[in-house]
């Protein structure tokens, strides 16, 4: 990266020379039901979707940009350097996609440049992500929806990630049926800030394989080359790279590795991949630091990429972070789906964070929290099998205690505590035991008197139980008997 001056950001498809003003209004129903009535539509010639070359008129088409910015609105999102929401675009649709539509096909569209914004890193350090103008995400989804029916047929079966009917499900079905055959030694390899070092030149090349269109080619070319502006200010130029945050750079960094796929298919290797985490199963040990020196002198002379050989690991099933999940193989053959410890970590400090022992607001606040996080880190996690059952069972109970802490904390002096007790129907003695214990916080929260005055059953009824839905998901079906009706007995 080349850092530059700073500049005055320019408002791309701004409503006013100013970038502000009365003409931004919020989304309303207007912009959405012009997008439907233009998604809608048919094309006045065949689609040129199967073709090699003619893409860009295809990318610009009315009725796919119209698509592209139904889900670009649909995910939603913050808006980029330009001040300009995911609403107000589609409130401006009417006037905007004309706009685009011929500039795009006039070669006169320039991305703006991408907001940089810092996250942290579950195991530590910093990610940094790019956030692309809602303008130039549309145009970036319009790409991808023309690029992903000619690229995605070609990618190896054993990549899952950012595809279509696939996902973490499917890559986990493999990665067990890996184990289960035997091949029971992982090389886990870790690409160092992948989507920092793509290398722009090799991935044109590997688009011009399959793409003609030159005009389209230099579109994506100058999507790569957006300047980022970083939290403090400062533009600096991107020569290598895909930032993550935009539509595009999921589908490109597929395009990339799917040299590395190849590769490891021509090797005779068993592998599966999830975007920049892929993981190599082998039959033993040896063979896997053979592999490990192999992938990283491959992937480092040849892609052009680091390996990070502080995480890069040749390991055991159980002992794999892969997609947050490790894999436990039975003496029967079977293989199980659980936990990694690196998930487990991870969830333990966000319930210490949603349960704060001083909270100063009401527990069915709290609990609300509780349970939208919960539901939706259970949606990843259903994945695991009823051999994860205890670590969910010891999850519940641990979010349980930690509320009961909250119960004691919030009411401050031991008689508070006593009477608020007593008031849901503990004895006075188990009340007592507990208000006037000389223990902290936490020993009182497990005292008889608090899981009678706050029982299991009560937090179930307000609660999500993660042991519960797992429970309920691999229940088995019951078809409730009902009788025949008269004449359809069977004969006997």
């Amino acid at each position: 990266m080349r850092r530059v001056e700073p500049r005055q950001l320019r408002l791309v498809y701004a409503d006013s020379p100013e970038g502000g003003g009365e003409d931004r209004i919020s989304g309303g129903p207007e912009g959405r039901e012009f997008l439907l009535q233009m998604a809608g539509a048919r094309e006045a010639t065949g689609s040129t979707a199967t073709a090699a070359d003619g893409l860009l008129e295809e990318v610009a088409s009315p009725r796919n940009l119209a698509l592209a910015l139904l889900r670009v609105a649909r995910k939603k999102g913050a808006g980029g350097v330009d001040g300009m929401s995911v609403d107000e675009v589609v409130a401006a649709s009417r006037r905007l996609l004309p706009n685009l539509h011929r500039d795009l096909l006039r070669g006169r569209y320039q991305p703006g440049d991408v907001r940089r914004v810092w996250i942290p890193k579950p195991g530590g350090g910093r990610r940094g992500l790019g956030i692309p103008n809602v303008v130039d995400r549309w145009v970036q989804q319009a790409v991808h929806q023309v690029l992903m029916p000619l690229f995605d047929p070609g990618f190896h079966p054993s990549s899952h990630g950012f595809r279509p009917r696939r996902g973490a499900e499917t890559a986990m079905a493999e990665a067990r049926r890996y184990v289960a055959e035997g091949r029971t030694t992982i090389v886990s390899v870790d690409l160092s800030k992948f989507f920092d070092r793509v290398n722009h030149q090799r991935l044109l090349a590997r688009l011009s394989q399959k793409v003609d269109d030159r005009d389209l080619l230099r579109l994506i070319h100058r999507m790569l080359k957006a300047a980022v502006v970083m939290p403090d200010g400062t533009r600096v130029s991107m020569d290598e790279g895909t930032p993550q945050g935009g539509p595009l750079s999921p589908l490109l960094s597929n395009i990339v590795l799917d040299e590395l796929d190849w590769e490891l298919e021509r090797r005779g290797l068993r592998f599966v991949r999830y975007a920049d985490d892929f993981n190599v199963f082998v039959s033993s040990e040896r063979a896997g630091e053979r592999v490990m020196a192999n992938l990283t002198q491959y992937i480092t002379k040849r892609l052009r990429l680091k390996v990070n050989t502080d995480k890069s690991t040749v390991t055991r099933p159980e002992d794999v972070h892969f997609l947050g999940f490790s894999l436990l193989r039975r003496d029967d053959g079977s293989v199980e789906v659980v936990l990694s410890r690196r998930s487990r970590k991870r969830i333990d400090a966000k319930i210490r964070e949603l349960t704060p022992r001083s909270l100063g607001r009401p527990l069915e606040t709290c609990i609300q929290r509780i349970n939208e996080y919960l539901e939706g880190w259970y949606s990843h996690f259903r994945l695991c099998t009823l051999a994860a059952q205890r670590s969910f069972n010891t999850l519940d109970a641990h979010i349980r205690r930690r509320l009961r802490a909250i119960v004691v904390r919030q009411r401050k002096r031991p008689r508070y505590l006593f009477r608020h007790l007593v008031k849901r129907g503990v004895s006075v003695r188990a009340a007592a035991r507990v208000a006037w214990c000389d223990r902290g916080t936490w020993h009182k929260s497990n005292r008889p008197g608090m899981t009678r005055g706050y029982p299991n059953a009560w937090f179930h009824a307000r609660l999500f139980s993660l042991q519960n839905a797992l429970e309920r998901q691999y229940a088995e079906p019951t078809v409730p008997s009902q009788p025949l009706l008269a004449g359809l007995e069977i004969p006997t």
